[in-house]
């Protein structure tokens, strides 16, 4: 086998699988194509427009089962559109009036690069799709194979994302702590505001991973901490209706029961509403180099507590967020399982030029394979037909509709 230069890199928000999946396709290339050179673009496609890339060391390869017990990425992240050149060029990445996928590409020709991993969502892996193209129409040979991470599990056609899993067992650990404050004072509303932008998933995910780990407790008879204090009363989706009168009633009739009330919000839902509503009062919204709202501004959770506080005539609410928390996480043990598979396959198909993403394709049952990179898109809407799901909303005692 010919020896190749082959370069990765982490894109977009953090996820429980970026340092697991950079070790292991150390970890693979190590044991099956030992001498080809690896490379890591320092905090993302923004490391490649700047040259900035570090080199992996025997050492490090020797070392590189460690980057499995950690959260976070240990080559950086950042969230760079190469289509964007106005972007770019405002952050000093490239100079007016250059092409940042001509900048790209021309660094990865220069430095002789045949092969490159990214690990990201959906803007990742098509902005190495317009990479790829572009070098292909331009003479250049580069096989790009992309590995699938986003905690919202929302890719197109992919059943699971790298991340999700951890994401939503942390969230549930978190949460476990957090419901301790409906102690605290009387008549407590909690918000617990979830990531999600489009897609419902995480925060389902996260409640009933909750639900299962606080269902065994064993508590105290007489005393306020109780299986009721660790109840969901609610959880939103950006994928579901509901009535804010009848909810408004149905919450205070909890609250009035119980002295407390626990609500889990994704932070998508009714995102369009507040947008529209903060648009329309003259507010103007902020967006990402990839035209997507900042969603770290718009509060849903602050919202939805709004909302509900005054109507439930809540003494005390808070909203708290996990988010931040749960995607730095290190990888579960059945997020391990997935990354292996998932990078072992990324470097079989690097190896053998197929270029795409990784991933259990929904469109061929499942079947775990290289997705074409024409049918990744983002934004997936989770399926609120599915069984858990509805199991988990009639413990909860809540009447939904799909959006």
């Amino acid at each position: 086998m010919a020896k190749k230069k082959v370069a990765m890199l982490t894109a977009g928000g953090l996820a429980p699988c970026l340092s697991s999946a950079v070790g292991g396709l150390i970890e693979r290339y190590t044991d099956i194509a030992p001498d080809h050179e690896l490379i890591a673009y320092r905090s993302g496609y923004q490391g490649v427009l700047q040259g900035d890339s570090i080199k992996i060391t025997p050492e490090m390869r020797e070392k590189a089962y460690l980057l499995h017990r950690y959260g976070g990425s240990p080559i950086g992240n950042s969230r760079v559109k190469l289509t964007n050149a106005a972007d770019c060029v405002k952050r000093g990445l490239v100079k007016e009036g250059e092409n940042p996928l001509r900048v790209a590409a021309e660094r990865l020709a220069n430095d002789g690069v045949s092969i490159l991993h990214t690990i990201g969502g959906d803007d990742t892996n098509t902005t190495a799709a317009d990479l790829a193209a572009y070098l292909a129409a331009n003479g250049y040979d580069l096989t790009v194979v992309g590995l699938p991470k986003t905690v919202d599990n929302d890719v197109v056609p992919i059943r699971q994302s790298l991340g999700a899993w951890t994401a939503a067992e942390v969230g549930a650990h978190f949460f476990d702590n957090v419901s301790n404050e409906q102690t605290a004072a009387p008549r407590t509303l909690i918000i617990h505001e979830v990531m999600g932008r489009h897609c419902g998933w995480l925060t389902a995910a996260t409640a009933r991973a909750y639900l299962k780990r606080t269902r065994n407790n064993e508590y105290v008879d007489g005393m306020m901490t109780n299986a009721g204090m660790k109840s969901i009363d609610a959880v939103y989706l950006p994928e579901t209706l509901f009535d804010l009168e009848e909810e408004s009633a149905r919450l205070k009739e909890i609250m009035d029961r119980t002295g407390h009330a626990t609500v889990f919000v994704s932070e998508g839902a009714c995102l369009d509403a507040i947008v529209a509503e903060r648009e329309a009062a003259g507010e103007t919204v902020k967006r990402d180099a990839f035209g997507h709202v900042k969603i770290d501004t718009i509060n849903v959770g602050g919202w939805f507590q709004k909302q509900f506080a005054s109507l439930l005539n809540a003494e005390r609410s808070l909203v708290q967020k996990s988010g931040y928390f749960a995607r730095s996480a290190p990888a579960n043990g059945d997020d391990l399982r997935l990354i292996q598979s998932m990078t072992d396959l990324a470097v079989d198909s690097a190896l053998n030029k197929v270029s795409g993403v990784t991933g259990h394709d929904e469109g061929q049952n499942g079947k775990l394979r290289t997705i074409e990179f024409p049918r990744i898109k983002g934004g997936k809407a989770f399926d609120t037909s599915v069984k858990w799901f509805g199991e988990l909303m009639d413990e909860i005692g809540q009447k939904y509709e799909d959006a």
